[in-house]
């Protein structure tokens, strides 16, 4: 079986006491691909690391919007510089997040259009992190959103219409984790309406650990978790559950 998991931020702190171990585990439970969402400027030393010691990790460049603050401007100089050598496979963590704080709306959308403009400069792929925000990064996406853009909202909890409206955008995928897992979930039912054939696995570790981890350190081995779960949902079996994501995951972000 291969999995991918497209959401993973292993240069995190926790994971510094047992990182080879925890690779081994999700290597052995079938993950072929651990794609690593950039944050702000100082995970980058710890994820190109990870790239440069790994063959199965690849790199995104981005600013998530919980860094976005008021010298948002002088920070994405400096990742564009880094995008700009190249070597990554998309431009994220990015987008709006107004769960924490609202403060930073405007710089949050302004950062948000900044680097959907890079994704279609350098023809990568989005990663967009949305929370409590889906009509904020909608208009931005409304605004900029083209052909020529892709990308991936991560770590999807919205609902059918939110989802919809997404999917229309035209080369758009949707990512699901451990939420998926939770019992009293939304997802299950959302999924069935959903197009197979744009729907990303992840985990967002060591975030939002799934069912039966929830609350503990989440980790990419169990990506597989929430592969069951889709695969339960959609009454296939895991095997062809792993092969359409995984596939899926290959043609958004040109994966080899």
């Amino acid at each position: 079986m291969n999995l991918i998991d497209t959401h993973t931020h292993l240069y995190a702190e926790a994971f510094d006491e047992d990182r080879t171990e925890m690779l081994a585990r999700a290597r052995e439970a079938g993950v072929s691909a651990f794609l690593l969402p950039n944050i702000d400027l100082d995970s980058i030393e710890g994820m190109m690391e990870l790239v440069k010691n790994n063959a199965d990790c690849y790199s995104m460049m981005g600013l998530h919007p919980c860094h976005v603050e008021a010298d948002y401007k002088e920070v994405l100089d400096k990742l564009k510089s880094k995008l700009d050598e190249g070597g990554h496979i998309a431009v994220g963590e990015i987008g709006i997040d107004l769960y924490w704080d609202k403060t930073y709306l405007q710089e949050q959308q302004d950062a948000l259009k900044i680097q959907l403009n890079w994704a279609k400069e350098k023809e990568l792929p989005y990663v967009i992190h949305a929370r409590d925000s889906f009509d904020e990064i909608f208009e931005v996406m409304d605004e900029v959103n083209d052909d020529e853009l892709k990308g991936v909202f991560h770590c999807f909890t919205g609902d059918e219409t939110q989802a919809k409206k997404i999917l229309d955008y035209g080369n758009t995928y949707l990512g699901f984790g451990g939420v998926l897992t939770f019992k009293k979930s939304h997802l299950r039912s959302l999924l069935p309406v959903l197009p197979k054939d744009r729907l990303l696995l992840e985990t967002d570790s060591p975030y939002l650990a799934p069912t039966p981890h929830r609350g503990k350190r989440n980790e990419s081995a169990y990506v597989k978790l929430v592969a069951q779960v889709m695969a339960d949902t959609f009454e296939m079996s895991l095997e062809d559950a792993a092969k359409q994501t995984t596939s899926n995951a290959k043609r958004l972000f040109q994966l080899p």
